[in-house]
């Protein structure tokens, strides 16, 4: 048995002419998981997505679950299937507020390889849109845009002993990360779920999350889509639980 030719066919897409070591060392693992990851997940009508938001929602899935070294192969793919070295970047910024730095620092320096082999002259043009000093104001307004009006300026209103946490959140979260250029915010909205889906573990977060995609017009069908395509990178148990996030999200949403 050997992996499916719409499986070949994509994964030449992905890296022209490169030959997995897998294929060598574990072939029937290879043959079983390519066929499944690149030919019956990528093909499935109920999971399908446009490439560019089935890559950003993979990458950001990755460094949810730590997976650097495919990472770097995905990298590699997207910017061959059309995603740009800037999105890449800002997945990668944006995971930090999510993952913390302890956890993105390979992802940032995977993806320079990447661009660097590429001869991708570094640093990328900025994409900040903010100052120290309308990061705050400009951060909380993301907030309410994708939460709602009880949102605004949280850190004046909640218990005094966490009203710093909930300012960052404000002015370091939304206000340093989602404010910058180079993805829309229904692209920042998704890979957000897609690290939380991936790392575990934080379910009431994946479930608000899941309502602020919603909020923002990535309904619940689409969730469902980014869950799938995400499951060869992040396994069932995790994949299963963000559903069930989607469906809370949903139902609270329309009650």
């Amino acid at each position: 048995m050997a992996q499916s030719d719409a499986a070949a066919a994509y994964l030449e897409r992905m890296n022209p002419g490169a030959t997995g070591s897998l294929a060598t060392t574990d072939p029937e693992f290879a043959e079983r998981f390519n066929t499944f990851a690149f030919d019956e997940v990528v093909n499935e009508e109920a999971a399908k997505l446009p490439d560019r938001e089935r890559f950003l929602a993979i990458l950001a899935a990755l460094m949810g679950c730590q997976g650097v070294d495919e990472f770097r192969v995905m990298v590699a793919g997207a910017l061959n299937f059309g995603v740009t070295p800037v999105e890449v970047k800002e997945v990668v910024y944006q995971g930090t507020a999510y993952l913390g730095i302890g956890r993105t620092l390979p992802f940032i320096r995977a993806v320079n390889e990447v661009l660097e082999e590429r001869g991708i002259e570094l640093p990328l043009e900025g994409q900040a849109t903010t100052t120290f000093e309308t990061r705050l104001t400009a951060g909380n307004q993301v907030q309410i845009d994708y939460f709602g009006e009880g949102m605004r300026e949280t850190w004046l209103h909640g218990p005094a002993e966490r009203a710093h946490i909930n300012k960052w959140l404000a002015d370091n979260c939304f206000g340093d990360y989602y404010t910058r250029n180079g993805l829309s915010d229904r692209d920042r909205e998704m890979i957000t779920f897609c690290f939380i889906a991936a790392q575990g573990g934080c379910e009431p977060q994946l479930t608000s999350h899941a309502m602020g995609n919603m909020n923002l017009g990535n309904d619940k069908d689409f969730l469902y889509r980014v869950v799938s395509q995400c499951v060869p990178y992040i396994g069932y148990p995790r994949s299963l639980n963000a559903l069930a996030c989607v469906d809370k999200a949903a139902e609270q949403l329309s009650a």
